[in-house]
């Protein structure tokens, strides 16, 4: 068995003396783990940094064993995840959530494209926020967890939506939440796609998708907990505001 495709590396392990074993992002097979010969040496190492595009081909006896990698750098994003802390913990977030959310060998080519353009912004601060929100979203609809913010769940209603209930993950007007509204999750205009947004607005967006990531896709998964890499960026984001 053997394949060819490109990917995002998400983590990188030594095995053995000399190898190592990663974990990538593929366009067409999904999250898909391999063998590195070589991989801890100082011709190949430096290209196994999290975040990094390659051209990768996979071959293996078996379509079920792990199998071996050969690994081509295609675009390095070292330089753009240290450019400051916000990128670095953008990154850092961006690929433990992949590695958290998503099955093996499973393919997502519409949130495979989101995220490369997402990673493609590394090191922008005044837009990374805005587009890593938008990711949250894609992430959450791609794994079957989407907001529906097409109208209020309680009234049918398509204006003045304000919230997003907690449990239906739909959006809410302030007339149908009533006497509920203190229960409801805010949905800011930048959640509903209104263009650009300042900092506190997207941060409390994050509130909203985060409640989603921790109570809804988490265990789903069977996990107790989201990947503390996102609480770390939100962290390193909410000091800016």
């Amino acid at each position: 068995m053997d394949w060819r495709d490109h990917g995002i590396l998400l983590t990188s392990r030594q095995h053995g003396e000399t190898s190592a074993i990663i974990d990538v992002f593929t366009r067409r097979h999904g999250r898909h783990s391999g063998v590195v010969r070589g991989g801890t040496s100082r011709k190949i190492a430096p290209i196994l940094q999290p975040g990094a595009q390659l051209d990768l081909a996979w071959r293996a006896r078996l379509e079920d064993h792990l199998g071996t990698y050969q690994v081509e750098p295609l675009r390095s994003r070292a330089a753009a995840a240290l450019s400051g802390r916000l990128a670095l913990a953008g990154l850092n977030a961006v690929t433990a959530l992949l590695s958290f959310c998503l099955p093996e060998r499973e393919a997502h080519s519409d949130l495979y494209q989101r995220s490369e353009q997402l990673l493609d912004l590394l090191g922008q601060d005044d837009i990374w926020p805005l587009a890593y929100l938008r990711w949250e979203l894609a992430l959450l609809q791609d794994l079957g967890f989407g907001i529906d913010l097409s109208a209020c769940a309680a009234t049918g209603a398509t204006e003045e939506l304000v919230y997003v209930s907690p449990r239906s993950g739909r959006a809410v007007s302030r007339a149908g939440a009533g006497e509920w509204a203190d229960r409801m999750l805010p949905l800011p205009p930048v959640m509903r796609g209104e263009g650009l947004a300042p900092d506190e607005e997207i941060a409390i967006a994050l509130g909203t998708t985060g409640h989603f990531l921790k109570h809804r896709l988490a265990p789903a998964l069977g996990h107790a907990q989201v990947p503390e890499a996102r609480g770390r960026f939100i962290d390193v984001f909410s000091r800016r505001l």
